[in-house]
């Protein structure tokens, strides 16, 4: 289920099946130009990275984002007709993925409000769902995501920490847990182990990231 997917840094996921999937694309390290589909969960700087977003888009990339990102991407020169504007709760049909976002905010942090309107998403491609967390505590939301595979931040700080990661994965238990969020702006390595080793004999703890 994992084939093909790479977490490039920090939160930047790649996804190349069906389609070549971007997750909030950051620090890439070369011009890919291969994006079929970007999707960004939310406007702070390691999750909307323009720069980023040039080395992976395409002449007729679709990016996904947040309504607050409207403009700013119009102004980036993205067509109107690529842009699919989201909120939370959201269901849709991309480039024959279907994808659903998942409210994505603090509980207890002043970091992401859930008034901004920021989201996960589960992208469900062949029957397997993805999630990606992104940025957010454990709340009502994600509490009831039903998914194979989850991406989910364990830095801390403005995210759930180790503990409240592993504690939200035995939750919901997908198959995998892919621990994200960490190594850059926040989290250690040691986070990740530790959270691997809070999980349920049933679900495996993968690192996809060096």
């Amino acid at each position: 289920m994992l084939e093909n997917i790479e977490v490039l840094y920090h939160s930047c996921i790649k996804i190349n099946k069906e389609k070549v999937i971007y997750i909030d694309p950051y620090k890439i390290d070369k011009d890919y130009k291969d994006a079929d589909i970007i999707f960004i969960t939310h406007s702070h700087y390691d999750h909307y990275s323009e720069e980023d977003i040039d080395k992976v888009k395409k002449e007729n990339t679709v990016i996904v984002a947040p309504e607050e990102l409207l403009t700013k991407l119009l102004r980036k020169g993205f067509r109107q007709d690529n842009i699919i504007t989201v909120d939370p709760g959201d269901c849709d049909m991309l480039l024959g993925i279907k994808f659903e976002t998942v409210p994505a905010y603090n509980i207890n942090k002043p970091f992401h409000s859930k008034e901004n309107g920021w989201v996960g998403y589960i992208i469900e491609i062949k029957g397997i769902r993805y999630y990606i967390a992104e940025d957010t505590d454990i709340t009502e939301e994600n509490k009831n995501v039903k998914c194979d595979i989850a991406f989910v931040p364990v830095g801390g700080t403005y995210t759930m920490d180790f503990k409240e990661a592993a504690q939200w994965v035995n939750t919901i238990k997908p198959k995998i847990a892919v621990p994200i969020h960490y190594g850059s702006v926040v989290g250690t390595k040691q986070d990740v182990i530790d959270f691997i080793n809070l999980l349920l004999p049933t679900i495996s703890g993968v690192i996809l990231m060096n």
